[in-house]
């Protein structure tokens, strides 16, 4: 086995990514539809059976989720004594927890004791690939069980969670994630994948960890200094996590093995250049999302914000009072409504 090379730097990155783009189009002359036909019947490999199974996974998260929600998660909010506009939130960030701590555990596992080198050899999610290659059982179920829950995502964005001023844009992160998911399956490209989720994935641990924490701050009209300090520390845990997996071993790991070692590994590697455009829309959105951080870290330092919350979220008590006034509708959070869409409709699972 080829020893791990020398993770590279930033400029490396640049560098060699752009001349391994520039030189793969400029040596791409008969690159077009006809090409991609072509690459697609001979290097494509998804039987139907994989298709309906993902599906019906999709379903099946969204069952469990109803029922999570309406015997688990609503009680316990409700035993808790959380206020309303908590208890209506605190059952989406439950979920969203029990799965990305699950499927993150599974991403660790995988990298770092099932003997799989790609997190220290990023450059070996190529080698020995081959068209039509078998995927290893271990990997196909983590991508059965990511894909089938990011199709179940994207009509959870429409019809379950709450809504938020990036909401547009997380509809366009699941579309991009399944997309990812499912042509690099396709085409075999599942170990770079399953590097690219558990970069992505302890971030959404944090983040909804945190989330929970805020909304038990305060239960049966008592404030808990406990969660407080957690909900503070998961906050700045949070921000770290996602600069350092995301906007640092995220470009440096999978981006440099997708634009440049690619190349070298397999010097016709098909859909190179689609590949490389869903990871830098990938990139861009996590960049986005950064944003949102930075903001809240401002805020901080401005003194225009005392405690940890969620800056991506509307300000929905003012919107109900707003709605109120134009449409006559009851309060809000004491009915246990969510705003979705820009309008406020009933959360009832």
């Amino acid at each position: 086995m080829a020893a791990a090379a020398a993770a590279p730097g930033y400029e490396a990155l640049v560098r060699r990514g752009y001349a391994s783009l520039s030189g793969a189009l400029r040596s791409c002359s008969g690159c077009g539809w006809e090409l991609a036909r072509r690459t697609w019947a001979e290097s494509a490999r998804l039987a139907w059976s994989e298709a309906l199974l993902c599906l019906l996974g999709a379903v099946g998260w969204t069952v469990a989720r109803r029922a999570a929600t309406r015997r688990l998660f609503r009680p316990f909010a409700a035993w808790c004594q959380l206020p309303p506009k908590d208890a209506a939130k605190m059952p989406e960030s439950a979920w969203k927890l029990a799965f990305y701590t699950l499927s993150w555990s599974y991403g660790a596992y995988l990298l770092f004791f099932a003997g799989y080198p790609f997190f220290h050899d990023p450059p070996s999610v190529f080698y020995g690939w081959k068209r039509g290659m078998e995927v290893p059982p271990d990997i196909a179920m983590a991508y059965l069980m990511q894909g089938s829950f990011y199709g179940h995502s994207i009509y959870a964005t429409f019809y379950m969670d709450a809504w938020r001023r990036d909401s547009i844009v997380m509809l366009v992160h699941h579309v991009v994630a399944l997309m990812l998911i499912t042509f690099s399956y396709m085409f075999r490209y599942h170990n770079v994948g399953i590097l690219v989720l558990f970069l992505h994935d302890i971030s959404d641990v944090q983040l909804e960890f945190t989330k929970l924490n805020v909304y038990f701050k305060y239960r049966g009209g008592v404030y808990h200094r406990l969660n407080d300090l957690i909900s503070n520390a998961g906050c700045v845990s949070f921000s770290v996590s996602w600069f350092w997996f995301r906007l640092y071993w995220f470009p440096l790991k999978v981006l440099y093995a997708t634009c440049h070692t690619s190349l070298q590994t397999v010097p016709d590697i098909p859909f190179y250049f689609f590949f490389n455009a869903l990871l830098f829309v990938l990139t861009l959105m996590n960049i986005y999302w950064f944003l949102y951080i930075i903001l809240f870290v401002v805020k901080v330092l401005l003194g225009q914000v005392r405690e940890v919350n969620d800056v991506r979220e509307y300000d929905v008590d003012a919107a109900c009072k707003k709605r109120d006034r134009e449409f006559h509708t009851p309060s809000c959070w004491k009915e246990g409504k969510h705003l979705k869409n820009g309008l406020v409709k009933d959360k009832r699972l």
